[in-house]
């Protein structure tokens, strides 16, 4: 036997357990190797390789499983299959889709004869003023191919935000107010932590000093933020809120974000609070795709038709390409600098501008 051989076996017989009773030793073995050495077989498989596989029962496709044949021989009992009939909803049970104004003045959009309906299962009605929304909400039915894309909210955005709608303009008539106030709580719970008012410090990796071949030095990430907050309070401190106070609630090292006056916070709450069923709707969409309050609410005054008397005539309004800019700006300059993901930053970017355009689309209207 080799010498190291001789030596492990030796040292597995002297192995003395320490938890032992006193006066009793107890040898254990102790091994550094396996005790049988493994034994590589050849491979015998002979044959095609085994088919790819294919998909579940319950998805409506034929499997060899539902032949009760496949791979039995002669004699043997057939397996038992089940058929599964495919969902009625992989099929669209509407063929036109039609607007229909009531007599009323209110529109409704028509599957053949039946009218689109709420989660609620009341009819949807659209305002008289918002002819473009039935026709917005008739088009995102129309280019449906399944009746299970209608259970997608983001395959019909605009059907859900006027259903949300009209689900507030049912509680505010049986003077209800739970949706209403679950927004406004939400809304100004978006205040404390607003995108839009969080600055990086002035002394910070992004703030650039250097500058670019043509002598200017960039705009760094702080003096970018600062622009374009500026603009949006000035214009809700001077059209909205006259006279309101908002300050940065993250602009120096702490971490901890500085809360806005209660003064502040009480005059945006009751603002919120009484905004009409449609705009209250869009308010919460733009505040949960912008994450900024402040943004949201620029973007519903300065379209809404309820806010015709703040808007300036002949003057460019808050674009959906703005609203996406202020609430995603550290994002817009990395990939201004650093460049941006394919299939990752553009695709959350167009998300981004759709459901702004949305907001849009569902507080604006026509003059009667």
């Amino acid at each position: 036997m080799p010498t190291f051989l001789r030596a492990s076996a030796t040292l597995s017989r002297r192995i003395v357990s320490t938890t032992a009773r006193p006066g009793i030793a107890i040898l254990r073995s102790f091994h550094s190797f396996p005790s049988n050495a493994a034994v590589a077989h050849p491979v015998t498989a002979h044959g095609p390789p085994p088919k790819a596989p294919s998909p579940a029962p319950e998805y409506g496709e034929h499997t060899e499983e539902q032949d009760g044949n496949a791979g039995l021989g002669s004699g043997s009992k057939p397996l038992q299959s089940r058929t599964v009939k495919p969902s009625s909803l992989k099929n669209r049970f509407w063929k036109n889709v039609d607007v229909w104004k009531k007599p009323e003045g209110d529109y409704q959009v028509l599957l053949d004869a039946r009218p689109v309906r709420t989660p609620s299962k009341d009819v949807l009605f659209i305002p008289p003023t918002k002819p473009h929304l039935a026709h917005l909400i008739a088009l995102e039915w129309d280019v449906m191919t399944t009746a299970q894309q209608a259970l997608k909210n983001h395959m019909i955005p605009l059907t859900s935000l006027a259903a949300r709608a009209a689900d507030i303009v049912r509680e505010d008539a049986n003077s209800e107010a739970i949706t209403r106030q679950q927004i406004v709580k939400t809304a100004m719970r978006y205040l404390e932590t607003d995108t839009l008012l969080c600055w990086v410090p002035e002394k910070n990796a992004y703030n650039i000093e250097e500058v670019d071949e043509q002598g200017q030095r960039p705009e760094s990430l702080r003096e970018a933020q600062v622009r374009v907050a500026k603009d949006v309070i000035s214009f809700l401190s001077t059209k909205v809120w006259p006279g309101i106070e908002i300050k940065p609630i993250l602009d120096t090292e702490s971490i901890l974000p500085v809360s806005q006056s209660q003064a502040t916070k009480d005059i945006i709450e009751q603002w919120i609070s009484g905004l009409q069923a449609y705009d209250l709707a869009a308010l919460e969409r733009g505040v949960l795709a912008s994450k900024s309050l402040l943004v949201a609410v620029r973007l519903v005054s300065e379209w809404s038709e309820n806010f015709r008397h703040i808007q300036r005539p002949g003057q460019k309004k808050f674009s959906i390409e703005e609203a996406a800019e202020a609430s995603s700006l550290e994002v817009k300059w990395q990939t201004d600098l650093w460049g941006e993901v394919e299939d990752t930053h553009d695709v959350d970017k167009e998300d981004l501008k759709r459901q702004l355009g949305s907001v849009i689309v569902l507080v604006s209207g026509e003059t009667r």
